[in-house]
């Protein structure tokens, strides 16, 4: 008998409290990265495929940080659809400022709360929920579902996704569907490139009373940062279709994701989110350390921005810098078919048609845009994420569950 949609939602929502309890229980396997030891959380996801029957391979180049691959042949020839997770978060600055333990999953007025809720372990877990009900009904399906929940997202390190993309390409599939924090009201296409970049600034120092004897670090830090601050007005070539679902999604993007957040989609942005220097008050400060954070807009790469930082930097006696990572921008059409899917399902669920945006973080959905391949973004809203109270409402989650094992189905129907 051909199993439908309607009988496939049906599932999610009798198992509402199945999905509840996991996602809670994931939440309270500690997983923070760094340091990035994924072990007890991996064992929960491993622990959910065994119960179910469904046999996974384990991938780990590094010990503590285990990739699990799963993969099924559907009944019929067809296309290769992954479906892609990461199950580290990131750390907990202070524990107290949270009104709820972070590692606790705690469900509080239909919310549920913890650090790696909404980035990203509620959206794998629709992922893995996703796979293991098409896996009933593999035998009606054309092509072959795989699913890659992974390590090592959130530093963008070498034992991930991108390790698979290096060593274990086949399991990239054809197309990528991930539930990184989106917003049900956007489906992301794309996303900035990240540029984080350290800059080291040393002079002779000197006495704090004696300024005219040495030129000071710090001072020369903060008016470098002034410098790389104006990145922000970069002209950024035109890219036709891509301008037109941003600016067509304005009022939606700030919705989501805060006054503003529209604006800079297509702006360079610069964060210097580490500054150190000094070693005392009353002393001329011989060194100082800055990392900044460039976040790069689609149209333009890495190679457009070090030569302008190369000028910054050569006006400035004493500093150097080195590249601590370069990711380019990437993005599929937002006219793909998977881009279709996700907002007739999600339309068809909630009402609401999310509309197609640029990303403003980055995700290992780009490593399947890197190899030409279709990657699209839904997920819960970014509440808190990397800072304090980060949670998901229940009914977004379960929508998210519902919409990624509706979309699947669609795409391997086809």
């Amino acid at each position: 008998m051909t199993v439908t949609k309607q009988e496939i939602e049906a599932w999610v929502e009798a198992d509402r409290d199945v999905l509840i309890k996991f996602a809670q229980d994931f939440i309270r396997c500690r997983s923070p990265n760094p340091p990035g030891d994924t072990i007890e959380a991996s064992q929960h996801v491993r622990a959910f495929l065994d119960a179910h029957d469904l046999p996974y391979e384990i991938i780990a180049p590094n010990a503590v940080m285990p990739n699990i691959v799963s993969s099924f042949e559907g009944g019929a020839a067809g296309r290769h659809l992954a479906l892609n997770g990461h199950i580290d978060v990131f750390p907990v600055e202070d524990e107290s400022t949270w009104s709820q333990d972070p590692w606790g999953g705690a469900l509080v007025d239909g919310k549920i709360y913890g650090r790696g809720s909404a980035d990203m372990k509620c959206g794998t877990t629709a992922s893995i929920f996703a796979y293991a009900y098409l896996h009933r009904i593999r035998a009606q399906l054309k092509g072959r579902l795989t699913l890659v929940v992974v390590s090592d997202e959130e530093t963008f390190g070498p034992w991930g996704a991108r390790y698979l993309a290096e060593h274990r390409p086949e399991v990239f599939g054809d197309c990528c569907l991930n539930g990184e924090p989106s917003g049900v009201s956007t489906v992301r296409f794309g996303e900035k490139g990240p540029l984080w970049l350290e800059f080291l600034i040393r002079t002779p120092g000197a006495h704090g009373a004696y300024t005219h004897m040495s030129a000071s670090a710090t001072v020369i830090a903060s008016e470098l940062i002034a410098e790389l601050s104006k990145l922000k007005d970069t002209v950024v070539p035109d890219l036709g279709n891509l301008e037109s679902a941003i600016s067509s999604a304005a009022t939606v993007i700030d919705g989501e994701y805060g006054a503003g957040a529209a604006s800079i989609i297509r702006k360079v942005t610069v964060n210097p989110g580490l500054v150190a220097g000094g070693i005392k008050v009353n002393m001329v400060a011989a060194e100082c350390r800055v990392q900044v954070d460039i976040r790069v807009p689609n149209g333009l790469t890495a190679k457009d921005i070090l030569p302008r930082i190369d000028e910054i930097t050569a006006r400035h006696p004493g500093v150097t810098y080195r590249v601590i990572l370069s990711e380019e921008p990437a993005w599929t059409s937002p006219d793909a078919e998977m881009v279709d899917y996700v907002r007739q399902n999600a339309k068809r669920l909630s009402g609401v048609d999310p509309a197609p945006i640029i990303s403003l973080g980055a995700t290992d959905a780009r490593l399947w845009r890197y190899k030409g391949l279709p990657a699209i973004v839904y997920g819960p809203a970014p509440r808190g994420m990397g800072s304090v109270d980060e949670h998901v409402p229940v009914e977004e989650f379960i929508h998210i569950v519902k919409c990624h094992a509706l979309s699947a189905f669609d795409y391997l129907s086809r």
